[in-house]
């Protein structure tokens, strides 16, 4: 509660008969020339004014923001709430829970630990598409969700009723992002302050990095790991520096045939060129007021894949006119208008606030596209998609020494040789026969990431189906078709538009509300497919309408993934293969026997609007929300324990005590500086948190597949790692276990292996089974890394498993802003090489033994710039290798952040801020 209220910003606003107490921001000089995130931010600061930790000063100086100025003054940002999805929400959850013990432990209160800000969790993330092509998919995929999942779901509802401010939103119900911007962001937030109604602007931060999609509806919102969220939920505030904000201008219109889907890939090759990491993107301009929300959720939403913490569109009456019809009341709404309007967070086209750096996009100029094959910003003109996916095949057709980094770095400057055609006949089960090759779609999924929130693609999906299904084209037998919408909403609206019938016609019947897809659940290929794919190693492809197309994500035996817009997914489903020419090549003959190409059956924008106009209405938006908590029978009925701590099950393999509390005292134990290091691992450029967390499914062979099988789990009753986010057990045995990791300790390997240099020789070892070795021995751990370490999800596990690896720092050329804060919540120090300089350039080759002085300072206080690193080389090492010695950039940013290492991590930080 503000304490504070240096400016006179306290006032009363009357809206409808009720009087709000809010914080006026042109109280403050300098403010109507700050872009409208920071306006967000500048009341945020204004309404929590302590004296303390939100000063005057602050307030200041983000009055007086330099636009073009390093960002150099942290503030102090206290978000109105914390979304979460239950794969990172679940051990957020454990943690709570974890931390009333400790709290007990330390003589405290349990009840103590509760969410302060509110707390949102949306089941999305476990179902799989186990069950697809038939009318039953979405039930029993539901079933067997249910049955998976049965513990981790008890432990939720749990949750539900001992956690106050904490409501959870069951399974089969919808995806996180779209349930946000449908029903739970508020836009302008109401709440009981010291008895008084305050009003201010609703602002989030989540566990999933695409929050951002929020950012579409005029909410400051974005990702951050489930530590981070856990410390949110628990009344700290958000540590940060005053971001730069880039403008970006939309002038014009969306030509005909164009989706939001090509819009937004050519935003995120725009952006990812540009540079955004760390900064918000605002757009603004003349065309802003013609950008339908869905497509501003739409653009949000791909945040992370360009780099920004942020991507906002401003409040307008679009925005008013998308809560009305997801059935917000007429009070909120008017609330949303009065508040926008009197402290200038309303849309004002010519109104050009001052930005750090402008960017500008002309929608007319915007070509249907496709991106991949294995990175969101890789933007493809869907014209050159044959002769590109040509073009890029034969680094994932042949066996090669390189990474596929470094062959399609090699394939820009000197094409590589055609790669050999591998016919490969199949034999179904039911006894269909036909010939696959490289290139051959495998799964094709609508999946929710993106574009299910958005009506203009998914009925341009729906009514390409209905011109395909009346012509008689089929989607090819070996394509896995799946279509799992982000709310009930979608399902509703095709069925009253008449078009489910004919998705169904095409095999993409409903397997799920939830991720599925585009997190790696996507389900198993038929067995008789995976087994052609493999045996014949075969570069098949994935077609989806997600957001992420990382190596090794989407299905192990995919190679090559492709994003694209619902429609599209539905034509590539038609084509069967990435080898296709749309323009030129007939997707199949007509019931007459004529052929027919895509642009016969792509529906024409009015008739796509035309249809979302007689289809879509509030009442449907009402009947799915009204009871959006309570969960069908299934959850209804689930056996819930409770009190106030929970009754942890020395059994489960599901959720565990996590040891991070163990032995904790109320006094800090000093940091201290690293000696006699080893290196766990030595990574390249874009090692993403995927690369890093434990995701997908869980292999027999592998240390969490042992552990399993020990601990009485069948193999098919594994699940996938982010089922078991709750068992550290599990997550630490996955953690850098990656399939397609590329370890530089290793010679052409792939996956979660490293050298153990406590064995003799220092053989190859599974990077678990290594680390506990020197743990037994002793030895800390340090990891060398390349440009843009860390980039993609915001997966808490990628930094709980670090830390629980045994390693102490992270030394690499550049850092995604959500892990390397991670990081630091997690005691590990980050660090960067010096300018210009990697560990190749250094000569450090992973076999040294390393040292690092200087971390010491931060117990007088203050954080170092710099500190010494000296890699001295062992007996591993080539002969005649010289010491190398570098000073590293110390990555910790913000005093807050120094807290939390000086503490051992965050949750330390906040039990004893808690108890004390």
């Amino acid at each position: 509660m503000s304490t504070v209220n240096s400016f006179g910003a306290k006032q009363n606003l009357t809206v409808g008969g009720t009087d709000y107490q809010i914080f006026r921001l042109d109280t403050v000089p300098g403010h109507e020339k700050l872009p409208f995130g920071l306006k967000v931010l500048l009341e945020n600061l204004l309404r929590t004014e302590d004296g303390a930790n939100v000063t005057k000063a602050q307030i200041e100086a983000l009055g007086s923001w330099n636009p073009t100025e390093e960002p150099n003054t942290e503030i102090q940002f206290s978000p109105a709430r914390v979304v979460m999805q239950d794969f990172t929400g679940v051990p957020c959850i454990v943690d709570l829970a974890t931390m009333r013990e400790a709290v007990s432990a330390l003589g405290g209160d349990p009840t103590k630990i509760n969410p302060l800000a509110p707390a949102e969790m949306v089941i999305d993330h476990s179902v799989i598409a186990d069950l697809f092509g038939q009318s039953d998919a979405f039930e029993r995929n539901v079933e067997i969700e249910y049955e998976r999942n049965g513990e981790r779901y008890q432990f939720l509802r749990w949750g539900q009723t001992a956690f106050n401010d904490f409501k959870v939103v069951p399974p089969g119900t919808g995806i996180v992002h779209q349930v946000n911007i449908e029903h739970l962001a508020r836009v302008t937030m109401t709440r009981e302050v010291g008895g008084a109604l305050q009003a201010y602007p609703d602002s989030c931060v989540g566990t999933d990095s695409h929050t951002t999609m929020v950012n579409g509806l005029g909410v400051l919102g974005w990702g951050v790991g489930g530590i981070e969220a856990e410390a949110a939920m628990l009344g700290q505030p958000v540590s940060m520096l005053i971001p730069k904000v880039v403008g970006f201008k939309l002038n014009g219109a969306i030509p005909a045939g164009v989706t939001a889907t090509d819009v937004v890939l050519t935003i995120t090759e725009m952006l990812r060129k540009q540079g955004v990491v760390g900064k918000f993107v605002e757009f603004y301009g003349p065309s802003v007021a013609q950008v339908p929300l869905a497509n501003r959720a739409t653009i949000g939403n791909m945040s992370p894949e360009f780099g920004s913490t942020a991507a906002v569109f401003p409040i307008d009456d679009v925005t008013l006119d998308y809560l009305r019809l997801t059935g917000r009341s007429e009070e909120q709404v008017a609330l949303v208008e009065a508040y926008s309007k009197i402290q200038g967070l309303w849309h004002n086209a010519d109104h050009e606030p001052v930005y750090s750096e402008y960017m500008e996009l002309d929608l007319a100029t915007v070509v249907p596209s496709i991106a991949g094959p294995k990175r969101p910003q890789d933007r493809i003109e869907l014209s050159a998609a044959k002769s590109q996916f040509e073009h890029d095949l034969p680094v994932y057709a042949q066996p090669a020494e390189l990474s596929t980094d470094e062959l399609l770095a090699t394939a820009l400057t000197s094409p590589a040789p055609a790669a050999a055609s591998k016919p490969t006949t199949v034999t179904l089960a039911d006894g269909e026969s036909f010939t696959i090759d490289h290139g051959a779609v495998a799964i094709a999924a609508i999946t929710s990431c993106t574009n299910t929130s958005n009506p203009s693609v998914m009925m341009a999906a729906g009514l390409l189906a209905r011109n395909a299904s009346k012509l008689g084209l089929k989607a090819k037998p070996w394509v896995k078709t799946t279509l799992a919408p982000g709310s009930k909403v979608v399902t509703d609206y095709y069925d009253k538009a008449g078009l489910t019938e004919s998705l169904e016609d095409l095999g993409f019947y409903l397997v799920g509300y939830g991720c599925t897809t585009c997190i790696g659940n996507s389900g198993p290929l038929l067995e008789e497919i995976s087994a052609g794919v493999n045996q014949n190693d075969l570069a098949v492809t994935a077609v989806l309408s997600g957001n992420r197309n990382f190596e090794g994500r989407i299905n192990p035996d995919v190679k090559m993934n492709y994003l694209a817009s619902p429609p599209l997914v539905i034509a590539y489903a038609l084509a069967g293969s990435m080898s296709f020419d749309f323009e030129n090549d007939s997707l199949g003959d007509d019931l007459n026997g004529n052929p027919v190409f895509l642009k016969d059956i792509w529906p024409a924008a009015e008739e796509v609007q035309k249809v979302i106009d007689e289809s879509i209405d509030t009442a449907m938006f009402d009947k799915q929300y009204s009871s959006v908590f309570e969960g069908d029978e299934r959850w209804r009925s689930l056996p819930t324990p409770d009190g106030a701590t929970f009754e942890w099950d020395d059994e489960s393999t599901y959720v565990r005590r996590p040891p991070y509390f163990e032995g904790m005292t109320m006094e800090t134990t000093p940091v201290s500086d690293i000696v006699g290091a080893r290196v766990l691992a030595k990574l390249g450029d874009s090692v993403t948190t995927d690369h890093i967390s434990p995701a997908g499914a869980i292999k027999a062979d592998t240390p969490a597949g042992r552990y399993l099988t020990e601990h009485g789990v069948s193999r098919g009753n594994f699940n996938s790692y982010g089922s078991r986010r709750g068992n550290h057990e599990v997550m630490i045995r996955g953690t850098f276990a990656n399939i397609r990791l590329r370890n530089q300790l290793l010679n052409d390997v792939e996956g979660g292996y490293t050298r153990d240099f406590t064995q003799e020789g220092g053989p190859q070892s599974f990077i678990y089974d290594a680390s506990q070795n020197y743990q037994a021995a002793g030895t800390p751990l340090v990891i060398f890394g390349g440009k843009e370490y860390g980039s993609g999800s915001s997966r808490d596990w990628a930094a709980k498993g670090t830390s629980l690896l045994g390693v102490k720092a992270v030394i690499t050329e550049s850092f995604e802003r959500i892990h390397r804060s991670n990081l630091i919540g997690m005691g590990v120090v980050p660090l960067q090489f010096p300018a210009g300089e990697s560990a190749e350039s250094l000569g450090l080759d992973g076999t040294e033994i390393v040292s690092i002085a200087g971390i010491e300072e931060l117990n007088n206080g203050t954080t170092p710039k710099t500190v010494r690193v000296t890699a001295v080389p062992s007996e591993f090492s080539a002969p005649g290798k010289a010491v190398v010695e570098f000073d590293a950039v110390v990555r910790i940013d913000t005093p807050g952040e120094a807290d939390y290492y000086r503490n051992g991590g965050i949750l330390q930080y906040v039990l004893r801020s808690l108890v004390g």
